[in-house]
């Protein structure tokens, strides 16, 4: 990333070379030395609605014209048909005052856990989008941030609660943090406060589970605790680490973030690296967690700018296909199905920028796309269930060719992440192909048949393997 552009860590603008490094930071909190091999361990088992699923991110604020919980819940009948079924609502609390930054505030300088942000509703309007969720068979899961709190948090009343420098005073858990300050969970008071307080919200509200900011900043050995007091609540309870962590999901965690891979991608579709270097980085992490372990895949989300803003409308239309055809779990942002570029990044994530929703109508392709590679996946096992294999084919500077194979079937998908026409071949490949590119892709190359190898700029083809007749 250039010097010139600027992204958003927790709601701290930072530019290019020293945000990456925070980044690398954010992700893995402890030093490389200090986190344990797991590669070796089982990780947690999820439901099946996990491991199937699709994540939809969604900043209140921003989602709908009001702003509100009553926003989202009004747009429940569109998200069902859009086929996603994990929604996860950025934190819902009140937020700071003291240090506050923008207009509004960061939603991640929490002022009362216990707590509903008024601009949101009531506890009665959480439950009715809970329980309207619950009756169209989506999981809803919120926000936790159990890193830090805002300065004029209600927990002020226990300064124990917090870390504090050689001269006594609290502090925010890095320089640039200064809307926050850091809890210290050496404390075993503020550990059993954080596990009671995520108890009540899946008791009180029937919640399905947390995605929760900064999971590496906080001790291992808590978020196993909280999962296992959860767990004895609702078994079938997700947990999300905003992490690149390998031990976070041995036993706390069902997902984290792929953050590496997102990165990777970005590069490549940007030009700064081979295609060939998101194949690197997928087997690099493979070989750290544990086999089978689930990753959250994304091209867009609150820390970042929009995919589409960034790389433009074919180019992110090529990183979805990816985010959709790879293992993990895949996840949208708030208006991503519409291409909305409305920034919630820094300083916009401290001010009200609604959803720019009229982008869907004036650029088709983007809502006909996103919704078609959702049915792809949830129409195939072998995208949600199926191994990844890597092919290699004759231009890796610019093309990614991989496997899904599962017990019934196998797919290949080959993605174009350059902004030039390809033709090749894909090496090693065997067997006889159709091509099942959802019809709403805007195939501008004459189709071949694999193992040769024709894509536009930025075109992703999908093919499915042909079943041997019995004998």
């Amino acid at each position: 990333m250039s010097i010139a552009t600027a992204w958003r860590v927790d709601g701290r603008c930072l530019c290019g070379a020293l945000l990456l490094a925070l980044t690398c930071l954010r992700a893995q909190a402890l030093p490389p030395e200090h986190v344990p091999d797991v590669s070796g361990e089982t990780p947690r088992t999820s439901p099946a609605w996990v491991r199937d699923g699709v994540i939809y991110e969604i900043f209140p604020r921003s989602f709908s014209a009001s702003g509100d919980f009553a926003g989202v819940t009004a747009a429940l009948d569109r998200l069902q048909h859009l086929g996603v079924n994990i929604l996860w609502l950025m934190p819902i609390h009140p937020i700071g005052e003291l240090h506050r930054k923008g207009a509004v505030g960061s939603p991640y300088a929490v002022r009362d856990y216990y707590a509903i942000n008024p601009d949101y509703g009531s506890g009665e309007d959480l439950h009715a989008l809970v329980r309207e969720a619950h009756r169209r068979g989506l999981k809803l899961i919120i926000d936790i941030v159990a890193n830090h709190t805002s300065w004029d948090s209600v927990m002020m009343s226990h300064p124990d609660y917090y870390r504090h420098d050689a001269n006594g005073a609290i502090v925010p858990p890095q320089p640039d943090w200064e809307d926050v300050a850091q809890l210290n969970y050496d404390n075993p008071a503020l550990r059993r406060y954080m596990i009671d307080m995520l108890a009540y919200w899946v008791q009180e509200f029937d919640l399905d589970g947390f995605r929760c900011d900064a999971a590496a900043y906080v001790p291992r050995a808590f978020w196993d605790e909280a999962r296992a007091r959860l767990a004895k609540l609702k078994p079938e309870l997700v947990m999300l680490a905003e992490a690149d962590q390998p031990d976070l999901e041995v036993n706390a965690f069902d997902v984290d973030y792929s953050w590496k891979l997102y990165h990777s991608m970005s590069d490549v579709i940007q030009g700064r690296q081979p295609a060939a270097a998101i194949v690197a980085t997928w087997r690099d992490d493979e070989r750290h967690y544990p086999k089978g372990a689930l990753r959250m895949r994304f091209s867009d989300n609150h820390d970042q700018l929009r995919a589409f803003a960034q790389f433009g409308v074919p180019a992110a239309l090529a990183a979805s296909a990816l985010v959709f055809t790879l293992d993990g779990v895949p996840m949208l942002y708030n208006g991503m199905e519409v291409g909305d570029g409305t920034e919630s990044a820094a300083p916009a994530l401290f001010e009200r920028l609604p959803i720019f929703w009229p982008g869907g109508k004036l650029r088709p392709v983007i809502p006909a796309n996103i919704a078609a590679l959702i049915a792809l996946r949830r129409s195939h096992p072998a995208l949600t269930r199926g191994g990844v294999s890597w092919l290699s084919n004759t231009d890796s500077q610019r093309v990614v060719t991989f496997l899904r194979r599962a017990a019934d079937e196998t797919l290949l998908i080959a993605i174009n992440l350059s902004s030039q026409p390809v033709s090749g071949r894909i090496d090693g490949l065997r067997g006889e192909f159709d091509d099942i590119t959802p019809a709403a892709t805007p195939a501008t190359a004459a189709p071949v048949r694999p193992p040769a190898l024709q894509l536009a700029a930025w075109e992703y083809r999908v093919y499915r393997e042909k079943r041997k007749k019995p004998e």
